[in-house]
């Protein structure tokens, strides 16, 4: 799930990056443009349910290209994305428009 929440002046957008329980057994890492694919930078919090969330600040006007790191090795998309766009790896990264 994304959730976007944009503040009254629309200067700022707060969104909110959610994996359901059972995604992944350890950690999961939201990594992306927004963050320079720092994989450490944007670790996502296990709720007590065993899902997964975090919420960011983006700036709005523009595309993010992101992907999960499940576990640390195992790299995903997220089906609710805007969309999605090749990577110079041969995948694709999931796209937010904010």
């Amino acid at each position: 799930m994304i959730k976007k929440e944009y503040t009254k002046t629309g200067r700022s957008c707060r969104v909110t990056f959610e994996l359901p329980p059972g995604s992944a057994e350890r950690s999961v890492s939201v990594v992306g443009d927004f963050n320079d694919w720092n994989e450490e930078a944007t670790p996502l919090k296990r709720r007590r349910d065993g899902s997964f969330s975090i919420t960011i600040s983006a700036k709005p006007g523009r595309r993010y290209h992101f992907r999960y790191l499940i576990d640390g090795h195992r790299w995903e998309n997220d089906p609710a994305a805007d969309g999605y766009a090749p990577n110079p790896f041969g995948t694709e990264d999931s796209v937010i428009e904010i």
